[in-house]
């Protein structure tokens, strides 16, 4: 079983910034990257919005840049999933099916996934104008017309947001009244760009190479009809990746780490959260990174206050 001083759970921009600092900072950290290492980028064409980058990158190209620049500096990168960890003493063990390790501190950066509708259509159209993030791609549909999936608070700000691209945002809901907040409810309503259609749940994405319409299907009626746009965007909420410490460590309510305000720090001692995993609110890269930072350097400290070398 190997003991290292710091292990990092997860690879998108939140794991490998924690790996940057921490091995930087001399502490020999170990990061299992997982079999679909890189996080929600993997899944993403054009990153146009991370400082530096202003021609844009691709979300797979960046995330092996991170890769490298943490490599670089001394992180240990191992493509396995973690299938086990145990928080109950210290150090902590973390299982992969290969290895054990013992820790003696932990930064959980195992990130989010959207939910999706599970459609063969919606796989096969993603980042052919289907996406589960308005910010990251609105831009990219800039002049036609959009629609939007769900009726949460997520939902309301992705339509709102992408008005400022759109000739038109749809957007589309089974039931006949939001779930958002009054004042979300209130924007979107009142926004001349934006409709909404009621009782209806997506059947199919349209379109061969990209994405050229929606057939819409009335939950009363049963009847179908076809909605056409150029990009969905679907906002039915996120899955956090923390059910390997669930019941071991606060979560919320829908599953994501509670950490201290303005920290890194987790109710178990010596564990650090960072990226999608903690974060239900912004969900970018750049905030991502900067929550791995985060992590590094209060693991950093922690450790040094508990004297372990």
């Amino acid at each position: 079983m190997d003991h290292v001083r710091v292990l990092i759970v997860g690879s998108g921009p939140a794991g490998y910034t924690a790996g940057i600092y921490a091995s930087r900072a001399e502490l020999g950290p170990v990061l299992l990257a997982g079999l679909q290492f890189g996080g929600q980028l993997m899944l993403t064409t054009d990153v146009e919005n991370y400082p530096g980058f202003p021609e844009g990158i691709t979300g797979p190209e960046m995330m092996e840049r991170f890769q490298k620049q943490a490599e670089r500096f001394g992180t240990r990168v191992i493509m396995e999933d973690a299938t086990e960890i145990d928080l109950s003493e210290r150090p902590f063990r973390v299982r992969t099916a290969e290895r054990a390790f013992r820790a003696d501190a932990l930064i959980l950066a195992t990130g989010a996934e959207a939910r999706w509708l599970g459609l063969p259509s919606e796989k096969r159209l993603q980042n052919l104008g289907v996406s589960a993030c308005a910010t990251c791609d609105g831009a990219l549909y800039r002049g036609k017309p959009m629609a939007v999936v769900g009726g949460g608070d997520t939902a309301m700000e992705e339509a709102l947001f992408l008005t400022r691209y759109a000739t038109q945002v749809t957007v589309v809901h089974r039931r006949d009244q939001l779930r958002a907040s009054k004042i979300m409810q209130e924007r979107a309503l009142d926004h001349p760009k934006i409709e909404f259609a009621w009782n209806s749940v997506v059947d199919e994405i349209l379109g061969a190479d990209y994405v050229t319409g929606l057939r819409l299907r009335d939950v009363n009626t049963q009847e179908t009809r076809e909605l056409p746009v150029e990009a969905a965007f679907i906002a039915i909420g996120h899955k956090p990746n923390t059910d390997l410490v669930r019941g071991q460590i606060e979560l919320d309510e829908v599953g994501y780490v509670v950490v201290r305000p303005n920290s890194s720090y987790t109710s178990v001692e010596g564990v650090f959260a960072c990226g999608d995993a903690m974060d239900p609110t912004y969900r970018q890269a750049v905030t991502a990174a900067g929550t791995g930072c985060m992590a590094a350097i209060d693991a950093e400290r922690w450790l040094a206050a508990q004297g372990i070398e």
